[in-house]
């Protein structure tokens, strides 16, 4: 029996983020990812990933620390129980489609045998 499965996270469902989020999900929990490593990784430009970064921040989803190693500045990124939780939500709706069990529920307006398929 298929099980409802939600919509999709926009936040996560834009391609380099999905893949910022994965990357930071990898890492063992207190683990912060630099935004050097991290851009080569999803392999967006400075602006593109920081512009990203801004928007998985916005929603909670990643925690930016900013510091020197040294003298020079480094900017960390880690994963929060908030978007552990969203990425894990969004990678069970990216599965069922795969598997083929996920349904669409239907909107209050509309009767459950005019749902689309």
């Amino acid at each position: 029996m298929a099980d409802f499965v939600g919509p999709p996270d926009e936040t996560i469902h834009q391609i380099t983020r999905l893949k910022i989020m994965a990357a930071l999900a990898a890492l063992p929990q207190p683990e912060m990812l630099e935004f050097t490593r991290l851009r080569a990784i999803v392999q967006a430009s400075d602006g593109n990933l920081a512009t990203h970064l801004n928007t998985l921040e916005i929603a909670g989803y990643i925690a930016i620390s900013k510091d020197f190693n040294g003298k020079k500045p480094r900017t960390r990124i880690s994963i929060t129980p908030t978007g552990r939780a969203a990425l894990r939500r969004h990678t069970g709706y990216l599965r069922a489609i795969l598997d083929g069990t996920a349904i669409d529920e239907p909107t209050p307006d509309q009767p459950a045998s005019e749902a689309p398929c």
